[in-house]
C-alpha cells in the first residue's frame, strides 16, 4: 500500500472513532509507531497509527479534544 493510502486508511479510523463517540484516553510513541487507546463507556479500541502525515492529523485531534473539555 503506498504511503498515502495507508495514510488515509489510519486517518480515517481516527476520524470514524471520534465521530462515533470514543474519547482518547492513552497515547504512547515509541519508534514502532504511535498507539492510541480510544474509550467509550465499557468500550475501549486500540489503533497503530504508523505514517508521519496521520499523527500529525490525531496531534491535531488531541488537541481539539483537550480544548473541548
Amino acid at each position: 500500500m503506498s504511503d498515502y493510502l495507508q495514510s488515509m486508511d489510519e486517518i480515517n479510523k481516527v476520524d470514524y472513532f471520534l465521530d462515533s463517540g470514543y474519547k482518547i484516553q492513552y497515547v504512547y510513541e515509541n519508534l514502532s509507531g504511535m498507539f492510541v487507546e480510544f474509550g467509550r463507556q465499557d468500550e475501549v479500541v486500540h489503533l497503530q497509527i504508523l505514517t508521519a502525515d496521520a499523527r500529525k492529523y490525531f496531534a491535531a485531534k488531541l488537541q481539539e479534544q483537550t480544548l473541548l473539555q
